[in-house]
């Protein structure tokens, strides 16, 4: 009799992946084509007009301390309670734990960890590009403002561009990128640049983002979501790696407790009623041993035959000797006739 061992979590989420292990068709990659190129081209180059404008202290600076000296938070203070929790919608940590748990569906319905991977590569790159500005530029935000008027650039600060903003135009732009159909990517990407803008408004009503903070925040997300079909090649890369060290790490796993095989073992059957002198038991021809079957944890095969998966048959019947019974072959003996 055969013992399967017990499968573990993990197994089972990679045996739904090997059911289908190419990418389902209806579900298309975007590519880098030129639509999109100019698309890239045009929102960087908003992106570099924006930190000019700020650099040079020009009007875009100027709307920057009317709208600080305009205190929307005070101009509006009934609405204050309902942005404090609108602009956790930016935040890295619970956008992140939602939208992975999403894609993670994803990933297990289509058999792919493409989902996920992209939403891996896309948090990747915010973190270097955004973070790298943030450094780089250094401007205080309205509340540590230290010049009226001034740009405020190069004095230690992080708020330029907004990380707010980009966290969510990635986070909930990343569920249009993948969407299946054309419209549902039409709907989300709208859906998540309203998200996005309000998050950014957001924060310029609580006074932590000067307004060319959210524009630029704004643009850099942008720009993270256009640039991710150069990414695609690597992504689909990274996935064949991670199911190769799945591969071998259960082949590593399946050598040291090998499952032994019934079919490759002789098996001795005794008749009830034996040809041979002596009463030796007649060996039953068995079947050529088959190839081991695919472990437990990989996906299962076609439906087999009765007689695939019982290969020793024994000849004759099944039934157990009784005395008192004959073959059917043969008609019963008549009854003696009770005399009249």
């Amino acid at each position: 009799m055969r013992t399967e061992r017990n499968l573990t979590r993990l197994d089972r989420v990679f045996a739904r992946l090997d059911r289908e292990p190419e990418r389902p068709a209806h579900l298309d990659v975007p590519v880098m084509s030129r639509h999109r190129i100019a698309l890239f081209s045009g929102t960087l180059a908003f992106y570099i007009a924006i930190v000019w404008a700020v650099l040079i202290t020009s009007w875009l600076v100027r709307l920057d301390w009317q709208v600080m000296f305009f205190r929307p938070y005070q101009q509006w203070p009934e609405i204050h309670a309902f942005v404090d929790y609108y602009v956790v919608l930016g935040q890295r940590g619970p956008t992140a734990v939602m939208v992975a748990a999403w894609l993670g569906w994803r990933s297990w319905r289509q058999h792919t960890l493409r989902p996920l991977l992209a939403l891996g590569a896309s948090l990747l790159l915010l973190n270097v590009t955004v973070g790298a500005a943030k450094i780089g530029m250094g401007r205080l935000g309205p509340h540590y403002a230290t010049t009226v008027g001034a740009n405020e650039m190069g004095l230690g600060g992080d708020i330029f561009p907004s990380g707010h903003t980009a966290n969510a135009v990635v986070t909930w732009g990343i569920l249009a990128y993948l969407a299946s159909t054309p419209r549902a990517r039409r709907w989300l990407s709208a859906l998540s640049a309203v998200t996005s803008l309000g998050v950014g408004m957001s924060t310029v009503y609580l006074g932590t983002h000067w307004l060319s903070d959210v524009l630029l925040g704004w643009t850099a997300g942008l720009l993270i979501l256009l640039a991710l079909p150069w990414f695609e090649p690597l992504i689909s890369r990274t996935e064949v790696w991670i199911l190769g060290l799945r591969d071998g790490w259960s082949a590593r796993r399946g050598r040291t407790r090998p499952a032994r095989d019934p079919v490759a073992t002789p098996v001795v059957l005794r008749h009830p009623v034996s040809g041979r002198k002596g009463g030796a038991p007649a060996r039953e021809p068995v079947a050529a041993p088959r190839t081991a079957r695919a472990p437990v944890y990989l996906a299962p095969g076609p439906h087999t035959a009765r007689s695939d998966r019982t290969p020793v048959t024994p000849a004759g019947s099944r039934r157990p000797p009784h005395s008192d019974r004959h073959p059917r072959s043969t008609t019963p003996a008549a009854r003696p006739l009770s005399g009249g």
